[in-house]
This record gives structure tokens, C-alpha cells and sequence, in this order.
């Protein structure tokens, strides 16, 4: 019964929707958690590698890269949940904002990477 399934605050409501759209959900959430192991294995390299930039930028930009990699994960795992709510209900499809901390993230270590190799 799909009430039992977890997480229950998305399976208990609605009609079971099509497989395609749910598996396709369920690779995006997928994707977005490799993009994670990319941040946290960046940050860690970063850090790791002691390349030759301004120390505390590079620490400042590998800590970023390290929360990103933490948060990005839980922000997949709700816009995943709220997705497959949301076309079990047959309502609109919720707005995403995955992207938009990746793209804040990426800027801000850009720009850190870019001061240390300044300031060195």
C-alpha cells in the first residue's frame, strides 16, 4: 500500500503518477547528489593540495565548496519529495532551487579562487 511507503508525507496523498515521471525525479535527485560529491571532493582539494593561493581564501573557498557539497544533498532530497507530491496531487510542479545554490556557490568560490591567485 503506497501509504506505507517512505517518506509517508509524500506517498499518503494523491494517485500513483506516471513510472517515467517519478524515475525521472527520482535521476535528477540522483544527479544533483553526484554534483554534491563533486563540491565536497573540490573543497577537499582544494584544501589538500595546498596550491600556491592566498592560504585563508583558499580556506575560505574550500569551506565553501564543503557546505555547498552538505547542503545541496537536503535541498535535492525536498525539491524531490515536493516534485513527486506535487504530481501524485496533479498540481503545478513547485520551482527549484537547487540550481540558484549552485550557482551562488560556484560564483563565490570563483571569486575567492580569483583573490587568492591575486593576492599571492
Amino acid at each position: 500500500m503506497t501509504a506505507e511507503r517512505f517518506p509517508r508525507w509524500v506517498y499518503s496523498r494523491g494517485t500513483e503518477p506516471d513510472a517515467r515521471f517519478s524515475l525521472a525525479n527520482e535521476r535528477t535527485l540522483l544527479a544533483w547528489i553526484r554534483t554534491a560529491l563533486g563540491l565536497l571532493a573540490g573543497g577537499t582539494a582544494l584544501e589538500a593540495l595546498d596550491l600556491p593561493l592566498e592560504p585563508r581564501l583558499r580556506l575560505a573557498a574550500a569551506v565553501v565548496l564543503l557546505v555547498a557539497g552538505s547542503v545541496v544533498p537536503v535541498v535535492a532530497a525536498v525539491e524531490w519529495a515536493r516534485a513527486e507530491r506535487a504530481m501524485r496531487e496533479e498540481s503545478p510542479l513547485p520551482g527549484a532551487i537547487t540550481g540558484f545554490v549552485l550557482v551562488v556557490t560556484v560564483t563565490a568560490v570563483g571569486v575567492l579562487v580569483l583573490l587568492a591567485l591575486m593576492l599571492r
